[in-house]
């Protein structure tokens, strides 16, 4: 019990961590792209190309340079959440009413002050979607990150595949399926708080 619980953390670290440094880092920079044509342009084409990298294969691909073990598997997982949070960021502000950022310039309001008091919020359920499905992936990407030793619900299942044993790959399967869920619950409900009710 002690070990399965130990994994439940480990493997909660590494998904809400991740994730908090994806929104950190991309969350700012979504909303500085928005406003940069240029650059936009080219990060998001990268990004979109980075997207279709397989979660296994990134692993692979950082191992040589990060090693194994805790720390390298978050910075994977960091890697994996980006892009849908900072793809959502950057449409979600270039769909706000340009009509209301004029409108909110017209009153006064600085830049800083616009980008916290009317985009933000407009742009935050778009935001929310992307957060809500970078939490999932890296839920479920998490288990991966048993093959470069950073431990989690992925070495339940690894152990299992690998011995043939059902009931010890169902030890790590269904808490990582349960997380996903609950994940997709919670953060589906902050994204309907956040929504403007519809006239």
């Amino acid at each position: 019990m002690e070990i399965f619980l130990g994994a439940v953390k480990v493997h909660l670290i590494l998904s809400s961590v991740a994730v908090a440094i994806g929104i950190s880092i991309c969350v700012p920079l979504g909303i500085f792209l928005a406003k940069t044509e240029k650059a936009s342009l080219i990060i998001m084409n990268v990004v979109n190309i980075g997207r279709i990298i397989p979660s296994l294969a990134v692993l692979a691909l950082l191992m040589p340079f990060v090693g194994i073990g805790f720390y390298p598997s978050l910075i994977a997982l960091t890697l994996l959440v980006c892009p849908p949070i900072l793809i959502n960021t950057v449409i979600a502000v270039k769909e706000v009413d340009k009509n209301i950022v004029e409108a909110a310039y017209g009153m006064g309001m600085d830049k800083a002050r616009v980008i916290r008091k009317v985009e933000l919020p407009l742009a935050l359920p778009v935001i929310i979607t992307g957060i809500k499905t970078a939490s999932v992936e890296v839920i479920a990407s998490a288990t991966l990150a048993a093959f470069i030793g950073g431990g989690g619900l992925g070495v339940f299942i690894i152990n299992g595949i690998a011995g043939a044993n059902a009931s010890m790959l169902l030890v790590g399967a269904i808490p990582v399926a349960l997380l996903a869920l609950s994940a997709e619950f919670i953060l589906g409900g902050i994204e309907k708080l956040t929504t403007p009710p519809t006239t």
